[in-house]
């Protein structure tokens, strides 16, 4: 008999829930992109303290800390996008699948790899052209170049395009998809 996993449990099985051995950690799923996506989320969240601490402790708040803040969630979302590709976790409907035969869903997923292939590549061509254009700019409260941010998003599409290739490849090579290796991965209580 399996226990619910939100049963009620007593005050004593919970302090000894922490004399339990911890797992060994074990970071091999993330990729470089996610260790520089969290290096600028803390930088976001000192740029978003300082800006607290500055307008309502000192009641005098240094104005580039706004500016910061915005361009490093960009680039959060952006790169973090990237884990979101390479380990399928974006948001995408898969009800359809449970009902098709095999060969038509491994059909389709390629299908879906090639279309986000091409979204990601025209989107980097775009960012590139785009950076043709606004390279020179500066931001307004800080004197840096508004294009470390758009070569950031840039570098976040053509590693999208990148990570989707891979994707690809497994789908095309691999005896079971990437969605449903990840699927397995939800299922399982992995990352």
């Amino acid at each position: 008999m399996t226990e619910h996993p939100h049963a009620p449990i007593t005050v004593e099985e919970m302090a000894h829930a922490f004399e339990e051995e911890a797992a060994p950690v074990d970071l091999s799923p993330y990729a470089v992109e996610d260790w520089v996506t969290l290096a600028v989320f803390w930088g976001m969240g000192l740029a978003v303290f300082l800006q607290f601490f500055t307008r309502y402790v000192l009641n005098n708040s240094f104005a580039w800390t706004e500016e910061i803040a915005a361009n490093c969630l960009v680039v959060v979302v952006f790169l973090g996008s990237v884990m979101c590709v390479r380990m399928v976790r974006h948001i995408h409907v898969d009800l359809l699948y449970r009902f098709l035969p095999g060969r038509v869903v491994r059909f389709l997923e390629v299908a879906v790899d090639l279309i986000a292939i091409g979204f990601f590549a025209y989107m980097a061509w775009l960012l590139w052209r785009y950076l043709e254009i606004v390279n020179d700019e500066r931001m307004v409260t800080v004197d840096l170049p508004r294009g470390m941010v758009f070569y950031m998003v840039f570098a976040a599409f053509a590693l999208m395009f990148f990570r989707s290739l891979q994707n690809l490849i497994k789908d095309l090579t691999g005896t079971r998809t990437v969605r449903e290796r990840a699927q397995e991965d939800i299922s399982a209580g992995g990352i």
